[in-house]
């Protein structure tokens, strides 16, 4: 008997909900650029005026990479606009889909594969 490495993955549905889509303005507070999947912390002013901390699962970081996106490409406090999904559990993450860009550039954000809702404008 041997004991080998089981990678894991989790398709979207597992966590995400895709009744519940969103759009997210917030100022980054932080990138991590960890496999698998990379994360976005972004500051949102709510409706009440509450600040929250979302965390935006994004895609991997090699998928990421080969759409022109990199580990500086957001700096502490740019301000950026995500679309994605809510948790299923109602916490304050979400499954990215696109994100725009200070310069107006938009990208897609999220990992093929996974079951995630396909982007209309990738069709």
């Amino acid at each position: 008997m041997a004991a080998l490495p089981a990678p894991g993955h989790h398709a979207f549905a597992a966590e995400f909900d895709v009744n519940k889509p969103l759009i997210l303005r917030g100022k980054v507070t932080q990138m991590e650029w960890v496999n698998p999947h990379a994360w976005l912390r972004i500051d949102v002013k709510m409706p009440d005026g509450k600040v929250i901390n979302w965390a935006i699962e994004a895609g991997a970081p090699n998928g990421l990479l080969r759409r022109g996106f990199n580990k500086n490409s957001l700096p502490i406090g740019t301000e950026v606009v995500v679309e994605g999904w809510q948790a299923k559990d109602g916490s304050y993450r979400a499954n990215g889909s696109n994100i725009l860009l200070p310069d107006g550039k938009k990208l897609f954000l999220g990992s093929p594969g996974t079951g995630a809702p396909y982007d209309p404008e990738k069709k």
